[in-house]
């Protein structure tokens, strides 16, 4: 089965939106199940896994009541407050939703520099193991070395890395950010996410091969077993539509095995997510 592993929904208005700015106005609309349904279909991708974009439990209920609407939707990674006083019983309240299957924060917006090692946010990291849920990682390159000692505390966790925390692809700046991704890959606990790469270009001129170094460099630390695919949908259609986002991976993967295809393109994901996929 295929599985695209991050995608977004959203009922947009501007207050809650401030993100997208005039240069992302292709976006500046709501996107819903029945939208993205067609383009999986399109693509011959047969689930998805749907990823919070706001910080609120109210994200998390919208993303669930879809999820419970619309099978074709896997999994949802939602947002809890892992910093609050009462983060495990707000844990053990969302396990009546098997379809959470994890939590993210969007880490890119602090400007703490050492956010996560935050005490309270290390106590929720803390509990979500033992509760079966995953935690994604967003970040920037100049947060890797930070995100590098956080994975190192919690050895049992699973994690996974959100768009192989954005590279600077639009100016080809490539041997930091390869040398911090390499030090994130040597836990094993660790996965990433090759998607959201176009959205790291000149939306307006560039290529594939501009991309190819980057997913290259992610296969190398990673390995074929620690990758998955996702298209970032919508936020992608500001730099592409999602044929394009799925060629430029597909052109990568083209040499690769059936076996490594097929974790690539849904094994890996639906074992990271526990997803249930009959």
């Amino acid at each position: 089965m295929r599985i695209d592993s991050h995608q977004h929904f959203w009922n947009y208005n501007r207050k809650n939106f401030t993100w997208i700015d005039d240069s992302m106005q292709v976006i500046r609309k709501d996107f819903t199940p029945p939208m993205l349904k067609i383009i999986l279909d399109e693509n011959n991708i047969d689930g998805c896994v749907a990823i919070q974009t706001a910080q609120t439990e109210e994200e998390t209920n919208f993303l669930l009541a879809y999820a419970a609407e619309y099978d074709f939707i896997k999994g949802v990674v939602g947002w809890v407050d892992l910093q609050s006083d009462d983060v495990e019983q707000r844990l053990i309240y969302y396990k009546q939703f098997p379809l959470l299957k994890g939590l993210r924060h969007i880490v890119q917006g602090e400007d703490d520099p050492v956010f996560l090692q935050r005490p309270a946010f290390k106590n929720g990291i803390s509990l979500l193991q033992k509760m079966n849920y995953t935690y994604d990682i967003l970040i920037y390159p100049h947060q890797l070395k930070m995100a590098i000692d956080f994975v190192a505390d919690f050895p049992e966790q699973k994690f996974v890395l959100d768009h192989l925390a954005k590279p600077y692809i639009k100016t080809k700046m490539i041997e930091e950010w390869k040398k911090d991704l390499l030090k994130l890959a040597a836990f094993e606990n660790v996965s990433c996410k090759i998607s959201g790469l176009v959205n790291e270009t000149d939306w307006k001129n560039y290529t594939p091969q501009d991309i190819f170094p980057y997913i290259e460099t992610a296969l190398e630390a990673f390995g074929i077993n620690r990758v998955m695919f996702g298209s970032d949908w919508p936020v992608c259609l500001v730099a592409a539509d999602y044929t394009m986002v799925l060629n430029i991976v597909e052109e990568v993967f083209k040499s690769f095995s059936i076996e490594e295809q097929d974790n690539f393109f849904g094994n890996n994901a639906t074992k990271f997510y526990n997803l249930n996929t009959k």
